[in-house]
């Protein structure tokens, strides 16, 4: 499909669609208005119809993933533009896989010898809450009605 068609063929085709054809053959890039402003002159409306439904216009160009907003303002077709950067997409049921493994390589390497003995923690323990168990909370209030 080419720009080379007559206006009755054109008004069967959706902005977007015309966007798509200007973008294509013009080998250029352009900016939302210009690109709207054609379409209006091939399509002989009124310029009210610019001022009505440029936003419109821009929501469906942003939404329509044929197309491709640059760094510059100007609108492209996506396909005449790659990436050289690989996203890899994973589910969270894979991502939870993921951070396991890696907690468990963690704990593997975090596994080493000590010299202390466990039991040695446990009596130091009953000894602090045996000494600890006559002791009582006071609060503030009561502490002022002490005094």
């Amino acid at each position: 499909m080419s720009l080379k068609m007559k206006k009755e063929e054109l008004e069967l085709l959706s902005n977007k669609d015309i966007a798509a054809l200007i973008l294509g053959d013009s080998k250029r890039t352009l900016n939302t208005a210009d690109l709207y402003k054609k379409i209006i002159k091939l399509l002989d409306l009124p310029e009210s119809t610019f001022e009505n439904k440029i936003a419109d216009f821009y929501t469906a160009l942003a939404t329509d993933k044929r197309f491709i907003l640059l760094d510059n303002g100007k609108w492209d077709l996506r396909s005449n533009h790659t990436s050289d950067k690989v996203v890899k997409i994973i589910s969270d049921d894979e991502e939870d896989e993921e951070e396991e493994e890696e907690d468990e390589v963690k704990e593997d390497d975090e596994i080493e010898e000590d010299n202390f003995d466990d039991t040695e923690d446990e009596e130091y323990d009953d000894e602090t809450n045996e000494e600890l168990k006559d002791l009582v909370v006071i609060d503030e209030d009561e502490l002022e009605l002490e005094q």
